[in-house]
C-alpha cells in the first residue's frame, strides 16, 4: 500500500500531480523548497520556462548565466490529520489570528484550502495553502552576530544581488529599524489582545526583504500564551511559546540595537532565569528525542 503523502519525509513534482485534487497536466513545476517545516510539505510553484533557463542558462553580455527560477507561489500540504471539518476550520482560524495582526507587511499572505484527499486509507480531509513567495534573507534570531554586525552583513548581502540595494547602509538600517519596531509592536499586541504568539523561533521562519520588511513565512504554528508557571509544549514536545518570546527579545535587541525592558510583563514572566533554565532542559529533551528517532 502506498504511504500517505502526509507521512512522507519529502515529495516531488510527480507526487503532487498524482494527488486527486491536482491536475496531472498542471502547467507548473512543483519543486521541493530547501526549507521544510515539521508541520507541512513546502513546494515551490515554478514556471517551466524559468526552470528551463535555470538549467540551460542564458547569455548576458557574452557570459552564460544560470539564474535560479523564482517561485510564483508556494504550495503547502499540512501534515496534521483533520478528523472533522471543525478541526480544519480551527486550524484556519489560527492562521487568521496571525493575518489580523501582521498582514500585509509582516507575513507571507496565504489562502487556505480544505480538500478531499484520496489516500491509501480512503478519503480524508486535508488542509493545503497557496502562499505568497517572499524574497529576501533569513533573519535568524539566534545568529552569533551581534547588533553592530547583523544589519551591516544583511545590507552587504542585498548589495550583491542581481537587483542591488540602492540605499546606503545607514539609510537601510534606519528603515529596517523603523519597520522592525512596528513588527515587534504588532507581535506584542497579538500577545496582549489575542493571547497568542506565532513561531518566531524556527530556523528560516522570518525573512527580511530588500525593502527592510520583516516577514513571517511559517504561519502554521501559533501558540496560546498563558501567563502561568507551566511551560507549555506544542504537539511535537517543543517549548515553542517560550522560545518564541526569547526570539522576540533577541530581534528587539539585535535589530533595534537596544536592551529589552525586562520589567515588561511578557519578558518578566518568560525570561526569568529559573524559567529559562527549565525551558532549556525541555528543549534539550526535545532534540534528544528527535535525534533518537
Amino acid at each position: 500500500m502506498p504511504e500517505d503523502i502526509r507521512n512522507r519525509p519529502s515529495i516531488n513534482h510527480a507526487d503532487v500531480t498524482a494527488l486527486n485534487f491536482v491536475r496531472s497536466s498542471a502547467p507548473f513545476v512543483f519543486r521541493r523548497h530547501f526549507r521544510q517545516g515539521l508541520r507541512s510539505h513546502i513546494m515551490e510553484i515554478l514556471d517551466p520556462s524559468d526552470v528551463n533557463v535555470e538549467q540551460t542558462g542564458k547569455m548576458d553580455a557574452g557570459v552564460r548565466c544560470f539564474p535560479k527560477a523564482t517561485p510564483r507561489r508556494m504550495f503547502r500540504i499540512f501534515r496534521a490529520r483533520l478528523k472533522t471539518l471543525e478541526n480544519a476550520l480551527f486550524e484556519i482560524g489560527r492562521v487568521k489570528i496571525i493575518e489580523r495582526y501582521l498582514a500585509p507587511d509582516n507575513m507571507a499572505k496565504s489562502t487556505e484550502c480544505i480538500v478531499d484527499y484520496s489516500g491509501p486509507a480512503g478519503r480524508d480531509l486535508m488542509l493545503c495553502g497557496f502562499q505568497e513567495y517572499v524574497a529576501g534573507e533569513i533573519l535568524d534570531p539566534w545568529t552569533l552576530l551581534d547588533t553592530a554586525d547583523l544589519l551591516p552583513s544583511l545590507h552587504a548581502a542585498f548589495r550583491c544581488q542581481d537587483s542591488p540595494l540602492t540605499l546606503s547602509k545607514d539609510q537601510w538600517i534606519a528603515t529596517v529599524r523603523q519597520k522592525a519596531s512596528r513588527f515587534i509592536q504588532q507581535i506584542k499586541r497579538m500577545v496582549t489582545e489575542a493571547g497568542h504568539i506565532p513561531d518566531l523561533a524556527g530556523a528560516g521562519n522570518l525573512i527580511i526583504s530588500i525593502t527592510g520588511d520583516i516577514r513571517l513565512v511559517d504561519i502554521n504554528n501559533i501558540s496560546r500564551i498563558i501567563f502561568d508557571a507551566a511551560i507549555n509544549l506544542d504537539e511535537k514536545g517543543y517549548p515553542v511559546c517560550d522560545k518564541s518570546v526569547e526570539a522576540l527579545s533577541l530581534i528587539e535587541e539585535k535589530i533595534l540595537g537596544r536592551p529589552v525592558n525586562m520589567k515588561a510583563d511578557i519578558y518578566k514572566r518568560f525570561l526569568n532565569p529559573k524559567r529559562r533554565k527549565a525551558v532549556k532542559a525541555k528543549e534539550a529533551l526535545f532534540w534528544n528525542r528527535k535525534a533518537g528517532s
